[in-house]
């Protein structure tokens, strides 16, 4: 089969979306009306444009790109970025609750989301001059620019520090060359928020426009995982980066891995939304399968699997929760990021893969969505840090010894 070409060719499924999120020690109640305004307004976007069309796009492994201006409309973008900068200058809390409604619809759409605002408006807002400001992030935050972060290299990715790309100063611009990889967003980007070093060996911040010459985007194909994503490389040969592109308030590591504390706080939220959706679709799904006579929720290794996925998913929401909490008061740290992130990626797959057995064979086709789940989560546990590393965050934490090398 040929991949469409165009959006209207992408066939709109007929199928309902009777998505409903639960809630077992009714934490509604500790949010504030405009907090489930925002879910509420957001889970119907993602009923009506992505649910009717995301395994279609999955299936062809194209990207919705049609769906970034309409992100943009509905405040995906930058949530927690003041409102004179584009953004939508609400609490963290809220921004977890807007990620985790756009994982419920996929994990690709999350990401798109997560990147232009943690890893491309964040940078900007907080590392960037006013004039960079001013210049990008209303742009971005509309979603009539489409941006991407450039950290990850071929052969460095948990170990970000030895990167190779490198600025060398040219006079009145730097000439940057190296090459960035596992790029979500990288493909249709208007530009990209890189890392690199300089002569010193010091990383610096900088945005890189599409159009410089030298600068391409390779698109990767072959993807099992985030198949309705775009995602590819940055190649950068000797691009003139004009110096006012460098951001002038950050120097080192703790540039990107400010901007990785951001997304990954998203992605904590945005797994359990992964999560929610297989459980209700395994709970749907184990009141209508009849076998020997009755619906096969009403077996007891039936019930042992969904009793254990809403525990799970109870215990996820409790964590984050708390940790939004704690974000918007300035007081939430990496490593507490750390172990919300790989906590709720972990309790998602687990939950995936178990609601994909109550299925049986229906679990592996798209007229349901936990295989599309299960496979996109499979990078989710990996990228913004992996499984491991962000375990060892935690050890390094409570020890006080570093295991990293």
């Amino acid at each position: 089969m040929s991949l469409l070409t165009t959006e209207d060719q992408i066939k709109r499924s007929s199928k309902q979306d009777l998505y409903e999120s639960p809630d077992y020690y009714l934490l509604d109640e500790l949010l504030t009306e405009e907090q489930k305004l925002i879910r509420s307004s957001v889970r119907e976007f993602v009923k009506k444009e992505i649910s009717p069309i995301i395994e279609e796009y999955a299936q062809q492994a194209k990207f919705p790109r049609h769906l970034v201006k309409k992100l943009g409309e509905i405040g995906a973008f930058g949530p927690t970025i003041p409102v004179e900068y584009g953004g939508g200058g609400l609490d963290y809390i809220s921004y977890g609750i807007i990620m985790q409604e756009l994982e419920r619809g996929d994990s690709g759409i999350r990401s798109t989301a997560s990147v232009q605002g943690s890893l491309v408006m964040y940078p900007i807002y907080a590392y960037g001059s006013e004039e960079q400001r001013r210049k990008y992030l209303p742009k971005l935050g509309s979603g009539e620019w489409l941006g991407c972060f450039g950290l990850t290299e071929p052969d460095f990715g948990s170990n970000p520090s030895g990167m190779i790309t490198n600025i060398k100063d040219a006079g009145d611009h730097y000439i940057l060359n190296g090459a960035k990889m596992w790029i979500s967003n990288a493909p249709f980007a208007d530009l990209a928020v890189v890392w690199a070093k300089d002569e010193q060996g010091i990383i610096r911040g900088m945005v890189v426009e599409r159009g410089m010459e030298g600068f391409s985007t390779p698109e990767t194909h072959n993807k099992w995982s985030l198949r309705a994503s775009a995602t590819g490389e940055l190649v950068f040969d000797n691009v003139k980066v004009p110096k006012e592109n460098v951001f002038p308030n950050v120097q080192g590591l703790k540039g990107p891995l400010g901007c990785l504390n951001q997304a990954r706080y998203g992605i904590a939220w945005g797994a359990l939304g992964a999560a929610m959706d297989c459980y209700d679709t395994a709970l749907r799904y184990s009141k209508e399968r009849v076998q020997f006579d009755k619906p096969i929720g009403a077996f007891q290794l039936q019930q042992k699997k969904l009793a254990e996925m809403i525990t799970e998913i109870t215990k996820g929401q409790l964590l984050v929760w708390r940790l939004g909490v704690l974000k918007s008061e300035n007081r939430a740290t990496a490593a507490q990021i750390s172990m919300a992130k790989r906590n709720s990626v972990e309790t998602a797959l687990n939950i995936a893969r178990d609601a994909r057995q109550m299925l049986g064979g229906m679990g592996i086709t798209g007229e349901y969505p936990i295989m599309r789940h299960m496979m996109n989560l499979e990078s989710v546990v990996t990228y913004e840090g992996t499984h491991d590393i962000h375990l060892l965050v935690t050890g390094m934490d409570v020890t006080g010894f570093n295991a990293f090398k």
